[in-house]
Formats: structure tokens, sequence, C-alpha cells
């Protein structure tokens, strides 16, 4: 395991190999660069920022092999491989057993869940990407990971995080739709308001006025209140 992450803090460059001893509170936030990483998966070894190159990464964590969650997470992140590609996104498991372990989990999974998983699933044995990235939290899990999701765009910075408990498995709809939120996001001047979904109507940014909004907005603009404004979709 190496890490070797850019940028002006020099703890992430070293903290994976000095076992975190200085740096375990320093906590991951939207907006960071994630650290870099090298560490096995079925599929040999993997360093994150070559791995993701240009496209954005989703990783996600879990506490253990041939868990019967677990199982069908994998299984559905694999059936998804679709909607991944449409939207330029790798996904990137992770588990604290063995490379030789997720392979004969993999079997299963591809058996029961009637998919192929084609995705590396890290082999952290020494937990050390579990440590750099906060995904065991000893009160719930002891040394085991939980149930994290971190989303990272092609420019390695954190956009999202979400952790959930061990007993309930993740929505991966709902991952996919946020991604499509920051994507939309990034390249207009809008939001996405409560239970948005891919073409339905968006906020207008409150740093925009009224008059303004309409002309950059030719789809219109509704004013439901002078804080609030909506408008179609812009790339649809």
């Amino acid at each position: 395991m190496g890490g070797n992450a850019p940028g002006a803090c020099p703890g992430w460059a070293g903290c994976a190999s000095i076992g975190l001893t200085a740096f375990q509170a320093m906590a991951l936030q939207l907006g960071d660069t994630v650290p870099n990483f090298t560490q096995d998966s079925q599929l040999g070894p993997i360093n994150l920022y070559d791995f993701a190159g240009d496209s954005w990464v989703v990783l996600f964590s879990h506490p253990a092999d041939f868990t019967p969650v677990c199982t069908t997470e994998l299984g559905e992140v694999a059936r998804l491989r679709p909607e991944w590609e449409k939207r330029n996104v790798k996904t990137l498991a992770l588990s604290v057993d063995r490379a030789d372990s997720h392979k004969g989990w993999i079997e299963d999974i591809n058996e029961t869940q009637c998919t192929l998983v084609d995705y590396p699933i890290l082999a952290d044995e020494d937990r050390s990407v579990s440590d750099l990235y906060g995904m065991i939290h000893p009160n719930s899990l002891s040394n085991l990971t939980v149930r994290s999701v971190f989303i990272i765009d092609p420019q390695k910075k954190l956009r999202l995080q979400i952790t959930y408990p061990a007993s309930t498995g993740r929505n991966f709809d709902e991952i996919l739709r946020v991604i499509d939120s920051l994507q939309l996001t990034d390249h207009h001047q809008v939001a996405t308001p409560v239970n948005w979904k891919d073409g339905d109507d968006c906020v207008v940014v409150p740093s925009i006025p009224t008059e303004e909004a309409r002309t950059r907005f030719p789809k219109g603009v509704t004013e439901v209140r002078p804080y609030l404004r909506l408008t179609p979709q812009p790339n649809r």
C-alpha cells in the first residue's frame, strides 16, 4: 500500500505509509482532493488515480466477503453497468478480506444475482485504505468496514460521502441520481430540488436575478417566490 496524493497538504502523501498516527483526525470533507492509494484486488493491484483516469469513481466498502446484504449490493452494481458507463463512472468496491476470497465470492454473486461482476474489489487486508478513508467505525463494527460510499469526480475531488449501517443495503438508484445532479449542476447554474430525477424541473440558483434567468434559460422560468424559481432541465 502506498499513498501519493498531490496537493498542498503533505499529510495525505505519507499518511498511508506511516499508519495514520498523525492523521486519523483528518476526516475527508466534500471538495477535498481524495488521497491516492495502491491496493491489491482480485484483478491485481489498483492505483486509484490511474484507475480513475478522467472518469468519475464510486468507491464503496463492505464489512466482509460472503455476507448476504453485500452479495445483493455487488450484484446490483454489476447489473447497473450500462448506467455507470452512460455517466462515465467506474465502480470500485472494498472489503478487508483477501483477493482469493473475493474470487470465490464473485462466483457466488454471479450465480445468485444472475449477473457478472467485472469491476475490482479491493483486498484491504491491512486496512490501509479503510483507515485512510475513515471506513472503520469501531463503535459500530469493531475492525470491519461499514457501508461507506464515496463519489469522486474526474478532478479527484470528493463530491459525496454516505455511511450506511451494516444492516441496511444501499440504494444505488440514489447514487445514480446524485451523479446526474452533480454532472448537471457542474455545467449549468441550477440546483436540483427534493426528489429530483433526470428530466425534472430544476431550481435557478439564487445568485442569478430573475430577469437574467429568463434570458439564460430560454425554456422558461416560473417564479414561485423571488428566491424560488423553477426552470426546465437545461440540458434536456
